[in-house]
């Protein structure tokens, strides 16, 4: 199993946790969506969990628990910024389709 950062990405983790104060990373939590399907949602991680899996990619490290982990195996994060938006995108290869709003993604 993996989940992997790009640079830009891993550099705008880094630099949240400057902006915080601190911290060990971020977890990437997936979850129902209000629209239908899947959404992924992102914390700053102070304590380890117990079963979390830790990737570190690029200097940054995200903590994944297990039931998440089962939709974003294989998933690079990527940070855009178009135009005056900026955000992180999932390069999900498990996901199927992406609902119209963009926030919920389908297995």
């Amino acid at each position: 199993m993996a989940l992997t950062l790009t640079v830009r990405a891993a550099k705008q983790i880094q630099s949240d946790l400057v902006d915080r104060g601190g911290g060990l990373g971020i977890r990437v939590i997936v979850q129902s969506s209000e629209c239908s399907g899947m959404a992924y949602r992102l914390v700053f991680v102070d304590h380890q969990e117990a079963g979390d899996q830790v990737f570190e990619s690029n200097g940054a490290k995200v903590y994944v628990d297990p039931r998440s982990m089962v939709w974003l195996d294989g998933t690079e994060i990527d940070y855009l910024e178009i135009g005056t938006a900026s955000g992180f995108a999932f390069n999900n290869p498990n996901a199927t389709k992406h609902c119209g709003c963009g926030d919920s993604f389908y297995v």
